[in-house]
């Protein structure tokens, strides 16, 4: 992490507390990302992966799977479209699988993923997924059946009547 780590963390802290620890996560695992051209090559997967496997050695889990989760929502919204998405989804989710929340994410990124591209999803699986699953998917990746489902099941009024009022703009 070398001279980024510096700029990061003050000159006079002995045990950086967490919240300095959290940036420099970030920025660690933003250049792993970055060493493959922001693109998910085998070689950036391996090493993005063993990245997120260092920061999820830190001895605070809760900020350590906050700073991973927040890498993996700006890595898939940079890769949804890329063909490599699975190859990088699969490789992380072997990292991530002993933790609840990291993992749940990347498992809503590829349903996301399979609802805005229209591959096969199942309406469990969203009627199931958090409420800032549902949410994206009421957003722009929606499809028509993503958007009737949410409509009539999802589990806030809040997603109801946003997938309700894409529905109206897509129908009108």
């Amino acid at each position: 992490m070398g001279r980024q780590e510096d700029l990061i963390r003050p000159a006079d802290a002995v045990t950086p507390p967490e919240r300095w620890r959290y940036a420099r996560h970030l920025a660690a695992l933003a250049d792993a990302a970055g060493a493959a051209g922001g693109r998910a090559g085998a070689a950036g997967i391996t090493a993005e992966a063993d990245v997120v496997a260092a920061v999820l050695r830190d001895p605070d889990p809760i900020m350590a799977e906050s700073a991973v989760v927040t890498h993996l929502d700006r890595r898939a919204t940079r890769l949804l479209d890329d063909a490599a998405f699975p190859a990088w989804a699969d490789a992380l989710a072997l990292v991530v699988a002993d933790r609840a929340f990291p993992a749940r994410r990347l498992r809503e990124w590829t349903l996301l993923r399979a609802i805005g591209r229209g591959e096969p999803w199942s309406a469990e699986e969203l009627t199931a997924a958090s409420d800032w699953c549902q949410r994206t998917a009421a957003g722009p990746l929606a499809s028509y059946e993503a958007l009737t489902l949410l409509a009539g099941s999802a589990r806030t009024r809040r997603v109801r009547n946003a997938a309700a009022q894409r529905l109206r703009r897509h129908t009108a």
